[in-house]
């Protein structure tokens, strides 16, 4: 499966806490919050649907796979999505593992598992 999720009886307001916290003890940060619901209403879009998209990143990590192999900055930085869907807040990412395999280089599989490990305890963490 491309995706790891999780459901929360959360808020999405305090899953997004719960991810900055946890997130930092990776030493991962927030690069960017994309509130698609606004953004889409803003231009004249009819969505009701809180949604999320977190942009985060490692740097150390990002560094290290990008001296790899420059063609992992195609799907950096790591995203995580939270969201409403019914009366559960769902949170979750595409798995590096997956997309690591667009690469093409099994000498980033492993660094890939690595990450996506440390982002599903953030997820399973923050829920």
């Amino acid at each position: 499966m491309f995706h790891y999720t999780v459901t929360s009886d959360k808020t999405i307001e305090a899953v997004v806490h719960s991810l900055e916290e946890n997130l930092k003890e990776e030493k991962f940060g927030v690069l960017w919050k994309f509130d698609v619901k606004d953004t889409l209403n803003n231009k004249g879009f009819d969505f009701d649907q809180p949604y999320l998209i977190l942009e985060v990143c490692n740097p150390k990590e990002a560094h290290d796979m990008l001296h790899e192999n420059q063609m992992v900055g195609y799907f950096l930085p790591c995203k995580l999505v939270v969201y409403k869907d019914g009366d559960q807040t769902k949170l979750g990412m595409p798995r590096p593992t997956e997309l690591i395999q667009l690469v093409s280089d099994p000498s980033l599989n492993d660094k890939a598992k690595e990450i996506e490990d440390r982002l599903i305890n953030v997820l399973n963490k923050s829920k």
